[in-house]
């Protein structure tokens, strides 16, 4: 009969910052560009050039250290870290092992099992490696030296989490998080986030670690989950059948949904970590923290209850609309324009969340102005187009950010609003459909709505419905 087994997981999540240059030197971050175009002799580890410190990369550090509950270290050090690797071009990482800029947070999870806090151990800065270009068709492979000296801070965690919807709910948060802090834009598939897991498995009710195994290559939140399970049941399958598990480094093909080993795992001692001689150590006074803090814009658990308050508009609106950064600015922006909130709330709701999945999109990819979806607002409450159209006119405003009004006008789609052409053109339908009035007048109400639609098609629908209706309803009473 075979166990039950308990999956035990940590992370180590490495953000790319959203600082305009890299941490030692003053070369763009900027992601693409061509290869090597975006370095110089430090952050291409040329001898005698000399690291100066970004004083952003520490800033945004405390902040993200301040928003996930951590104690800032206030007198920090950078360290090296040895390893031979390609591309790596001095042989050696400047990060942080002794004295680690962040220590001791946590964040508070929430999934179909309840609330959870996650511990965080630590969060420290360093430089991000170059990056290796295969080229299977020449057998060779070529090193980008564009993101080396990139900043990152590494958020490694404590083996808290026990499942994949643990790991989700978790990256969740801190994306969201160091989003609303503008310290990074954490979008997976640029590797500006990435995640490296941690997992092992232990008999239920044992207290003893597993042996783990730490996954690289995960891009995707899909990916991790997929990942979190092929690795359990690796692991689990290993043990039923009498085998040891290996510590290693494995590396994940989504493809194939299947990892392979690709090292065996170091411990520290294996990089011959030694302070950084060229760096000196960084004081953190308490008037730089206090101002980092002042500075902290609102989080989302504070937005989430001022909208409730607020805007009088449900929880589970005002749980989606703050779930992005750009979805919260953009439904405060336009509800100040036109003062509507639940109209606003409406709109980004259904069609926004409508387009943004057809097109493969999230809240970041957002590019309208507010100014434009509250003129819509306001054109479609004003009467003077109706609901049909305000959609057909939404869909520009999303695609090419148009300005409704000239839409409106230039495109002929104004509502038609005139009682006489209105009255015309419904006795004229309803003289030609005899049938539909007679179901009305013998108690078949639904025989209106047809008359109403032949209406719209009339009118191309462009008619008020309201004045439809109601023009309708008359004529057929009479």
């Amino acid at each position: 009969m075979s166990k039950n087994y308990e999956t035990v997981i940590g992370l180590e999540v490495h953000v790319e910052l959203a600082t305009k240059t890299k941490i030692f030197c003053s070369c763009s971050t900027e992601f693409g560009g061509k290869p090597n175009t975006h370095t110089c002799p430090v952050c291409t580890g040329m001898p005698g050039s000399l690291p100066v410190l970004n004083k952003q990369v520490v800033e945004y550090a405390v902040a993200v250290g301040l928003a996930t509950n951590c104690k800032i270290t206030q007198h920090c050090k950078f360290d090296r870290k040895n390893y031979f690797y390609p591309d790596n071009p001095q042989n050696y990482q400047i990060s942080q092992l002794y004295l680690p800029i962040c220590r001791d947070g946590h964040v508070e999870i929430e999934t179909a099992g309840g609330k959870k806090n996650i511990r965080i151990h630590e969060i420290h800065m360093e430089e991000d490696a170059g990056k290796l270009v295969h080229d299977e068709w020449e057998d060779v492979s070529i090193v980008d030296f564009n993101r080396s000296g990139v900043p990152l801070i590494e958020i490694v965690s404590e083996p808290d989490m026990r499942s994949a919807d643990e790991v989700i709910a978790y990256l969740e948060i801190l994306r969201r998080t160091i989003q609303y802090l503008g310290a990074s834009d954490c979008k997976l598939n640029e590797g500006s986030m990435r995640a490296d897991v941690n997992l092992s498995v232990r008999e239920m009710g044992s207290q003893k670690f597993g042996t783990r195994t730490e996954m690289k290559n995960l891009n995707s939140f899909k990916a991790i989950a997929r990942a979190i399970e092929g690795e359990r049941e690796r692991q689990i399958e290993l043990l039923e059948l009498g085998r040891k598990v290996i510590q290693e480094t494995r590396r994940w093909d989504d493809n194939k949904e299947s990892s392979h080993a690709m090292r065996s795992k170091e411990d520290a001692q294996d990089y011959r970590y030694f302070p950084d001689p060229d760096l000196v150590p960084v004081e953190i006074s308490d008037a730089w923290i206090d101002s980092i803090r002042a500075a902290q814009p609102e989080l989302r658990p504070e937005k989430l209850e001022r909208y409730k308050a607020e805007y009088d508009i449900p929880e589970y609106d005002a749980k989606i609309l703050t779930e992005s950064k750009r979805m919260a600015d953009l439904f405060e922006a336009t509800s100040a324009i036109c003062g509507k909130p639940k109209k606003v709330s409406n709109w980004l709701m259904g069609e926004t969340m409508r387009l943004l999945n057809e097109n493969g999109q999230d809240a970041g990819d957002i590019s309208f102005a507010p100014q434009h979806l509250a003129s819509l607002i306001d054109l479609t409450d004003a009467g003077m187009i109706n609901g049909t159209v305000a959609k057909e006119v939404f869909e520009e405003i999303f695609k090419n950010d148009i300005d409704p009004e000239k839409y409106v006008e230039e495109h002929g789609l104004k509502a038609v609003n005139d009682e006489g052409e209105l009255r015309t053109v419904i006795e004229q339908v309803i003289a030609e459909n005899p049938k539909s009035v007679e179901d009305y007048r013998n108690g078949k109400k639904k025989a209106m709505g047809f008359l109403v639609g032949q209406t719209m098609k009339a009118m191309k629908g462009k008619a008020n419905p309201g004045m439809v209706n109601q023009i309708v309803k008359e004529l057929l009473e009479k």
